[in-house]
């Protein structure tokens, strides 16, 4: 099995795309395969450098390598050229001056449902010669075979009358030199496929082929992949959140539990429908048949649940480096520790327990609320446990701190909370055992005499 993930550097990789690239990777390590990486560059206006290494690096993030590539489809433009004269010259492709508007008329005289056909001429852009009767079948392992009668089809254009090749020419022939078995794309793209098709029909027809053996390269097995929506059931876009993988990976998503979400987008994990799964699990489980034709919806906030799921999994120091290489801080590994519970995302990391490090935050509202007469009167209490006790570990803090809840026949909240606000400033931070004895007694105490004093 060959497939390939064919990526047009117009922009950032979206999470469509970046769905397709994991269909397609999961398909080939699953078989034993290869995947091809090819950027589709011929967007000459819109493609960059800079977007295409934002793909590759978003790929990198992803962990999605490739076999072969990166293959840049300009790159194979004297490739197309030779292909496209040996149509001309076989008869299967002709020059024709005919417009958008001549085959608007053509259709207004004769129908819509009739194909154009135009006259061959000494110039003008490059039609491929569709045959007169049959039809082309397209084999989908997702939606089955849809006909495509040809007497309703138009010769489509395939080369500009300078010679350039257009989209669904390269796209063809680079398939077919590649030798890929299996397409794996968008359903948007399903309307191309009878063009494309074609073509490659067209180009065997001639023995085109760069097999040494001299074999034929099949044509391809295609699967077009439901669209993503969004939860409100609408295409998805910008308006629903994070729309690509730049933005996935700034919101401190891991890679593991994105290849998670997106493979379970359109796809069943089978019987026993598990939700959260290793890479190696979907790599075993995955198949083209278990793919549904329906829409799927992307949905951020199971994925934030499903990524904090990954992160509670994760060996503390593990999570600490990845912490760091997000915040660009060194030494988390006990703030890890004690935040891995509560945090959803690497980005949820900081505004939970960077007071520790760069001190209480400015929360009015907060001291307002806990830092009344009565917060304050707990706080005090709870100071004089905290100066008394002679280890300052998680455990004897805890001791403490129920001693003076119990003493003031409290609610917990009643004095953890003044006490919250005192060392982080906020009414949210990791466990109030594990935030005051890592903060330490000089810190904890200074913050909470600051605190009392209404600094």
């Amino acid at each position: 099995m060959r497939v390939r993930f064919a990526p047009s550097p117009t922009g950032a990789l979206h999470i469509g795309g970046a769905r397709t690239a994991l269909f397609n990777w999961l398909l080939a390590r699953h078989s034993g395969g290869e995947l091809v990486l090819r950027i589709e560059d011929t967007d000459r206006e819109r493609s960059t450098p800079e977007h295409v290494e934002q793909i590759l690096d978003s790929l990198r993030w992803l962990e999605l390598d490739f076999d072969e590539g990166p293959i840049f489809q300009t790159e194979r433009s004297a490739r197309h050229g030779e292909v496209l004269q040996a149509l001309l010259a076989a008869g299967g492709a002709y020059r024709s001056t005919a417009t958008a508007q001549d085959v608007k008329a053509f259709k207004e005289r004769h129908g819509a449902e009739h194909g154009f056909r135009g006259q061959p001429e000494d110039e003008g852009a490059v039609r491929l010669r569709v045959p007169a009767e049959g039809a082309t079948v397209v084999h989908d392992v997702i939606r089955g075979d849809t006909r495509f009668e040809h007497a309703h089809l138009d010769d489509p254009v395939i080369a500009r009358a300078d010679g350039s090749v257009l989209y669904n020419f390269a796209v063809a022939i680079d398939d077919l030199d590649a030798r890929i078995t299996h397409v794996v794309r968008g359903e948007d793209h399903l309307s191309n496929t009878p063009k494309q098709l074609l073509v490659l029909e067209a180009a065997k027809a001639l023995g085109i082929d760069r097999s040494a053996t001299g074999e034929p390269a099949p044509l391809p097995l295609y699967a077009h992949l439901p669209l993503l929506h969004g939860p409100d059931g609408k295409k998805l876009s910008k308006r629903h959140g994070a729309a690509s993988v730049g933005d996935l990976r700034e919101a401190g998503y891991l890679p593991e539990a994105v290849r998670n979400y997106l493979a379970l987008l359109g796809w069943g994990s089978g019987e026993d429908a598990a939700t959260v799964l290793s890479t190696g699990e979907l790599v075993e489980r995955f198949t083209l048949e278990r793919v549904s034709r329906n829409p799927a919806r992307f949905d951020e906030v199971k994925l934030r649940w499903l990524n904090g799921v990954h992160i509670r999994a994760l060996p503390v120091a593990e999570l600490s480096r990845r912490l760091e290489e997000f915040t660009g801080r060194d030494s988390l590994s006990e703030a890890a520790r004690i935040s891995q519970e509560k945090i959803h995302t690497l980005a949820d990391f900081w505004p939970l327990a960077g007071f520790l490090f760069d001190g209480p935050v400015d929360d009015p509202a907060a001291r307002e609320r806990w830092l009344g007469e009565d917060g304050r009167a707990a706080l005090r209490d709870a100071r004089t446990a905290l100066a008394d006790i002679s280890s300052f570990d998680e455990a004897s803090v805890g001791e403490a701190l129920e001693a003076v809840v119990s003493a003031r026949a409290a609610k917990p909240r009643e004095v953890y909370q003044p006490l919250r606000v005192a060392i982080c400033g906020a009414t949210v931070s990791p466990g109030i055992f594990e935030s005051v004895a890592l903060l330490g007694r000089e810190d904890t105490l200074r913050r909470i005499d600051r605190a009392l004093a209404g600094a």
